[in-house]
């Protein structure tokens, strides 16, 4: 790798705009981008239409179409990309439902530590919308969600692309799970007295 190919270099001129950047970006974190997707997909059905790597290139295509946005590393990149891995997954899961009317609902679980196999406890779109209001009334907490239940990343990692101590992070998900639990538990529209 040559100096202007280390991350730092390529973020900065994809920053000012220059998509071949963006592309040795993802060229050099492409497995970490499958295993983010990967994670991403193990808790859908089992017929989903999405790859993997299909995952991988919808994002791809999504942050592409941007000017690079303003992280300072890999952790925040991850993050990044894991957000719009998810917005991937509830716009396709949007189109199943509005295909079905109802039927086939996507369900996770709200554990971290779930596998494929796992019994489902939560609609993928029941879950969105519980983020988008955690998201309203605390941004880190919804970041730290989308880190850890969706991206994968280790608390460490979240910490470093936030910007904040492993500690805090630790604090955020025990809040946010106790806000989303809540939140889903009280049904549609309800929202927690405090988060």
């Amino acid at each position: 790798m040559t100096p202007a190919d280390d991350l730092p270099s390529l973020v900065r001129r994809w920053t000012a705009g220059d998509r071949s950047a963006f592309d040795r970006v993802v060229d050099l974190l492409y497995d970490d981008l499958r295993a983010i997707a990967h994670k991403h997909l193990q808790s859908e059905r089992p017929d989903h239409t999405l790859t993997t790597t299909a995952l991988v290139h919808e994002a791809y295509v999504e942050l592409s179409a941007r000017t690079g946005p303003a992280w300072q590393g890999r952790a925040q990149f991850f993050a990044l990309l894991s957000r719009v891995m998810r917005h991937v997954l509830i716009d396709c899961a949007r189109r199943r439902n509005a295909a079905k009317r109802g039927g086939g609902d996507v369900c996770v679980p709200l554990d971290e530590n779930r596998s494929g196999a796992a019994i489902a406890l939560v609609e993928l779109l029941s879950l969105d919308k519980a983020l988008d209001q955690l998201e309203a009334r605390d941004a880190r907490l919804a970041r730290v969600v989308e880190c850890r239940f969706f991206g994968g990343m280790p608390e460490e990692e979240i910490a470093e692309a936030l910007g904040v101590s492993t500690r805090t992070v630790e604090r955020a998900w025990q809040r946010a799970r106790a806000y989303l639990f809540t939140l889903l538990s009280a049904g549609p529209g309800s929202e927690p007295g405090t988060a």
